[in-house]
């Protein structure tokens, strides 16, 4: 028996042959925020939030420059406080639960009173739990932090200022027991969301649809990546997203066939091409719904970025000046960084476009130097491997993208005419309206040749017609990138006739 429907759906049909609308696209990271450093913090776990400048994200979710840690805040600089430029809105969802992930006992110190001032510098405290011995808060002293600096500010209050040595007590933050589980999270049958099963709430709490989905510094993980496809497949039932992930510069190390993610165990360096690609093999980092990167980067100041989130922040920027359709990739667009990252104690000195081709070719996107700058390198998905037979609406991530974006602009459009009388009449209609979008994606250059959008009696059987189930179908080519040109020099002697050709 066919599945029961009620709403307005999108599939992916079979590819024909040699085989929107929404506003912008929206990214949502889920990873660690330092929410200790926000005071009331609770509403900021496990819950998707829209971001749309820098003092927002020092508001919701706090800042830190230990992205090693708070792996959020590394997406979060790129997009809000980045010389190379600034794109959003995103959404993020933080998983660190400072009342669960924390240090026990607590800390005690002891603070110096100048001027009526004194400071901590942490970024691991947790804000909510800091006193001092026999004075109140809002009475006797009040609570800032500096972002700028990583320190907690506290200041006397009333007439009589704070001198000399006071103890202070608090909790402090212990992300090491956070595991792939919380970034995995869920929806339990009671409504409870966490982790990446936030990405449901995205749409119902934010009015936001979903289009690109990443974990910094988690996606290198296989039971990560796994449910990260998973999560991107029909969000809330409905909408397509696509994944950026990484494969690791670091994997975790094996004994005989299991992982073992113990550090004492060590790790294994994924510090050379080869190894990528047979990482990507091994681990099946291969979905069509996603693009994996290698390696990481680095920027003149020292600090470490994952591919992918240069990923995203790049094809958002792609996306905003194509008027957020998602027709062209992200590969071979600059990037704000100074060279590869391989790791602290890699030997591997680096690759140029010849080589980064052999990653490109089997479904890796990569960073090389190119025309003066750092780019990006690689428009294919992950599901792509040069030589293999395939559907191909894989080969380039565009291709994808702009069939997800064909579907989720169908069902937004006419999710209000759901359990309207379908007459003959408004069949066309939504016909029409979609051969009108399907040829405007044509005009735009999203589309090539002539996109045909049907209804017809071979996709709507009487029994679907019983049901009130209505399909449409449109066959559309995404236009392919210039991946290659080449430029055929013959030499021919034909030239030396001018020696003695008769002069005009």
């Amino acid at each position: 028996m066919a599945d029961y429907k009620h709403g307005t759906y999108g599939e992916f049909a079979e590819s024909i042959g040699d085989a929107a609308t929404q506003a912008g696209t929206v990214a949502v990271y889920v990873g660690l925020a330092p929410v200790n450093l926000v005071r009331g913090y609770e509403q900021y776990v496990n819950s998707p939030v829209k971001l749309s400048n820098f003092n927002a994200v020092k508001r919701y979710f706090g800042y830190s420059t230990d992205w090693a840690t708070f792996d959020l805040c590394e997406a979060f600089q790129l997009h809000f406080d980045n010389a190379a430029g600034n794109i959003g809105p995103i959404v993020a969802v933080n998983v660190l639960d400072p009342a669960k992930h924390k240090k026990s006992p607590e800390t005690t110190q002891s603070l110096t009173f100048a001027n009526g001032q004194a400071t901590i510098k942490s970024d691991t405290i947790i804000l909510d739990t800091l006193v001092l011995a026999d004075k109140v808060e809002g009475v006797d002293f009040s609570i800032d932090y500096d972002f700028s600096k990583g320190q907690v500010i506290l200041n006397s209050l009333g007439d009589m200022p704070i001198t000399g040595d006071v103890q202070a007590t608090f909790s402090e933050i212990d992300t090491s027991t956070i595991t792939e589980a919380d970034i995995i999270g869920g929806e339990t049958a009671g409504g409870v969301y966490t982790g990446l099963g936030c990405i449901g709430l995205v749409y119902p709490e934010l009015g936001l649809i979903p289009n690109l989905i990443s974990c910094p510094g988690w996606s290198s993980k296989p039971t990560v990546y796994e449910a990260m496809v998973k999560a991107g497949t029909k969000v809330n039932g409905h909408w397509d997203a696509a994944v950026f992930a990484d494969i690791p510069i670091e994997a975790a190390a094996k004994v005989g066939e299991a992982q073992v993610e113990d550090a004492r165990v060590g790790a294994q360096a994924v510090d050379t091409i080869e190894m990528a690609i047979q990482w990507k093999n091994d681990n099946a980092y291969t979905s069509e719904r996603s693009k994996v990167f290698w390696p990481q980067a680095m920027d003149t100041a020292g600090r470490i970025y994952h591919a992918a989130v240069l990923g995203i922040w790049r094809q958002m920027m792609v996306d905003e000046a194509n008027g957020g359709i998602p027709m062209e990739s992200c590969s071979n667009k600059a990037i704000p960084v100074a060279r590869q990252y391989f790791g602290a104690e890699a030997a591997n000195r680096g690759f140029d476009q010849k080589r980064g081709n052999e990653l490109n070719a089997q479904g890796i996107t990569t960073l090389v130097y190119w025309g003066g700058q750092w780019v990006l390198w690689g428009p294919h998905t992950a599901a792509y491997k040069h030589g293999q037979v395939m559907d191909n609406r894989v080969i380039f991530d565009n291709s994808i993208r702009v069939m997800m974006h064909i579907t989720n602009s169908f069902q937004q459009e006419h999710a209000l005419t759901i359990d309207k009388p379908m007459t003959r009449a408004m069949a066309d209609t939504i016909r029409n309206r979609e051969q009108e979008k399907a040829d405007a994606l044509a005009a735009l250059g999203a589309l090539i040749g002539e996109p045909v959008v049907e209804f017809s009696e071979d996709d709507n059987s009487t029994d679907d017609l019983v049901e009130g189930n209505f399909t449409w179908a449109t066959r559309g080519t995404p236009t392919p990138p210039f991946k290659s040109g080449t430029m055929r020099v013959a030499y021919t002697k034909a030239g030396f006739n001018s020696y003695f050709g008769e002069a005009e």
